[in-house]
């Protein structure tokens, strides 16, 4: 018990909860960050980590990071996180799924899961046979909410770089903007898509490079080992992976005039938007911009949970108002001499109450 209170991304949590099975294998970490605006979203991670401190650490930060997400994109939720602790050969079993599934049940409508990295709309399927407490759930009709959140995290990732480049380069356009992609999966991938799309000069890098040089010829781009993207001379650094990227050592040698990208949690510390902010480069706080698959996951349940429906174009509407928000976080930073991380973490603790 008292290892929550002295982990230092202990924040007042609301609830952190160990679900263990022993019949079917599974462990998982709950973590409760904030319900003050309604019940707490996010989705769940299957992941393995050689130490469970690790877990601990991802639950409690994401779990924080959705509470100030969910405020700031203007939803009814408050934030919470899972992460299922898989082992080394990364089993995952529906024994294990539905065993979950209980435990998202029991905690009565306080937590509301989707998927994350290593989880599957099919896994969500899995969960939802034994709780209605989950989202991102598949669709038939494509103009309905649903599905898998990753397009439209990417699609909200794309409309904040377009705004990072406005309001830093002063362009109006992205073409021939340099921006290096770190990390080509859905979310990374889809927003090199959307930036070739708009005639952006990409470069690639992903841990698996086939996956990468793939893209690459789709869009006719170029790729370079993941060690060397973030030193990459370039425009824009859009990190799409794992967070906990930026510390002292990689701000240091950025090679780029503005981070904006999809992955949670960037700095590794909060302490690090300060060297961000006095090398001049602009950084759009990840839980801002990569907030697109949040608002598709809560107003699909929020929807589904009144009876009523909500189209993707609704969701798509709401998205367009990231640009908006990133710009008055830039526009106080400048204003005020802080980092914008500082302004943001501001701004949401007085929305969830904690000012």
């Amino acid at each position: 018990m008292t290892a929550f209170f002295t982990e230092p991304d202990f924040d007042d949590h609301e609830l952190v909860q160990v679900v263990r099975d022993r019949a079917s294998g599974l462990t998982a970490i709950i973590a409760l960050h904030s319900t003050h605006l309604g019940p707490a979203a996010g989705g769940t991670r299957f992941w393995h980590y050689p130490d469970s401190k690790d877990a601990l650490r991802d639950a409690l930060r994401l779990s924080r990071g959705m509470s100030y997400k969910n405020a700031m994109a203007g939803l009814p939720m408050g934030g919470g996180k899972a992460v299922i602790l898989a082992d080394a050969a990364r089993v995952k079993t529906p024994a294990m799924l539905a065993a979950f599934g209980g435990a998202v049940e029991a905690l009565g409508g306080r937590y509301v899961t989707a998927e994350d990295v290593g989880i599957s709309e099919a896994d969500m399927v899995a969960v939802h046979g034994h709780t209605a407490h989950v989202s991102g759930l598949p669709v038939e009709d494509e103009t309905l909410a649903g599905g898998d959140p990753g397009p439209f995290t990417a699609f909200g990732i794309y409309l904040g770089i377009k705004e990072a480049v406005r309001f830093k380069l002063g362009r109006e356009s992205l073409e021939g903007v340099h921006v290096a992609v770190q990390g080509t999966g859905s979310v990374g991938g889809g927003v090199a898509r959307l930036l070739a799309q708009d005639g952006a000069r990409l470069t690639l890098a992903d841990i698996d490079a086939a996956g990468a040089a793939a893209l690459a010829d789709e869009l006719g781009c170029e790729t370079v080992a993941a060690s060397e993207i973030m030193t990459l001379e370039c425009d824009v650094l859009s990190p799409n992976a794992l967070g906990a990227i930026l510390d002292d050592s990689s701000i240091a040698a950025l090679g780029a005039k503005i981070v904006a990208g999809g992955a949670n949690n960037q700095l590794a510390r909060a302490g690090h938007g300060r060297p961000l902010f006095e090398r001049g480069i602009l950084y759009a706080p990840d839980y801002v911009i990569n907030a697109g698959g949040i608002i598709s996951v809560a107003n699909e349940y929020l929807a589904r949970a009144s009876g009523a429906v909500c189209t993707a174009m609704e969701v798509r509407a709401k998205i367009g108002a990231i640009p908006e928000r990133l710009g008055e976080i830039w526009q106080a930073s400048e204003a005020t001499g802080t980092p914008p991380d500082q302004v943001a973490d501001r701004m949401a603790q007085e929305l969830i109450g904690r000012a």
